[in-house]
This record gives structure tokens, C-alpha cells and sequence, in this order.
């Protein structure tokens, strides 16, 4: 599964409806409702956990995902070392980083593109994407469908 900051992942494109998320992978295992009314899917195959935001017409704006089969600019993503694979993306242009400590958990955000990576016991244990805002705090979809 690609990684595409800003876009998506894999298929999924920010700005879809559920209607075009179901299309591509059929009912998820579970949905329901978030405490902000956002539509929540998740699916256990492929690892991802999709949000639709209720102010945003319902559009996907945010994936989480823990999938072994996620890459990024070519490099494998979960199970790598933190330090190692940040260190990977700043020589490819991703710099600025802030990281967040949680007793054993590390999130390390890049707000350029949106990105969370979480670490645990100093390998990454989850991926965190949302569509990027623009100037005027908008969410940006690139779903043209």
C-alpha cells in the first residue's frame, strides 16, 4: 500500500465519500459514529481506520493505519526505526518534525504533509495521515470524483 501525503493511500483519495471507500473495498468490519458525528470505517484486512468528517459534507479527511505493507517514497514503514526512517525522509526533503512523548509512545508529526508516525519502543507502530489545509484553514480534497 502506497503512502501518498497529501492524497491518500493506496486508492483511497482525501475527499471521497464512504459511498467510493465501499466501492473499492466492499462493507467495512465495523462503522460507527465518532463523538464529533464523524463517520468512522474500519477495515481489519487492510489495516485502516478512515474518517469522514460530518462538517466536510462527510469526505474522507483522515486514515489511520498499522498495515505491515505500507511504503513511503519506497521505504517500508511499520516496523522500521524511528530515528532511522525520520533521518531517510529529511534527506529526501522532510524536515521539520515535532514529536510528542505519550509514557511509551512517540508521535512525531510533520505538518507540511500531515504525517504522523507513532513509535513505540523505538520502531514505528502506526501511520497517521489527514488532507492538508489551505491559508484560510480549509481542508483540501484532491478527490475530483
Amino acid at each position: 500500500m502506497k503512502l501518498d501525503p497529501k492524497n491518500g493511500i493506496d486508492k483511497l483519495v482525501f475527499g471521497m465519500k464512504s459511498s467510493n471507500v465501499i466501492a473499492i473495498f466492499g462493507v467495512p468490519d465495523k462503522e460507527f459514529t465518532d463523538e464529533e458525528n464523524n463517520k468512522i470505517l474500519l477495515y481489519n484486512k487492510q489495516k485502516l481506520r478512515l474518517t469522514f468528517y460530518e462538517d466536510e459534507d462527510f469526505k474522507l479527511g483522515y486514515i489511520i493505519s498499522t498495515n505491515e505493507n505500507l511504503v513511503f517514497l519506497n521505504l517500508k514503514v511499520i516496523g522500521e526505526e524511528i530515528t532511522e526512517f525520520k533521518n531517510k525522509l529529511i534527506s529526501l526533503g522532510i524536515k521539520q518534525w515535532e514529536v510528542e512523548n505519550f509514557d511509551s509512545v512517540e508521535n512525531h508529526f510533520n505538518e507540511s504533509n500531515w504525517l504522523t508516525l507513532q513509535s513505540e519502543f523505538d520502531k514505528i507502530i502506526r501511520v497517521e495521515i489527514g488532507a492538508i489545509f489551505n491559508n484560510d484553514d480549509e481542508m483540501q480534497f484532491k478527490y475530483k470524483g
